[in-house]
């Protein structure tokens, strides 16, 4: 499987979505967890970055380096 390259401010379509009814979450914040937040409602969320790695879908806009 070929590993997905994601980076910081990265707005990212997960495999489930929000109860808010969006699958769009921006990435907050990057390290051993990775913090996102909903682009639907505002609430974040903090995963580990392998659980993340699994549970993410694709990148919808990559961010301005």
């Amino acid at each position: 499987m070929e590993a997905k390259v994601y980076g910081l401010n990265d707005v990212v379509e997960m495999k489930k979505q929000h109860p808010c009814g969006t699958n769009a979450w921006k990435i907050i914040r990057m390290g051993a967890d990775i913090r996102i937040k909903c682009e639907g409602c505002g609430h974040s969320v903090m995963i580990p970055r392998n659980e993340f790695s699994k549970k993410m879908k694709k990148i919808l806009v990559k961010a301005e380096s």
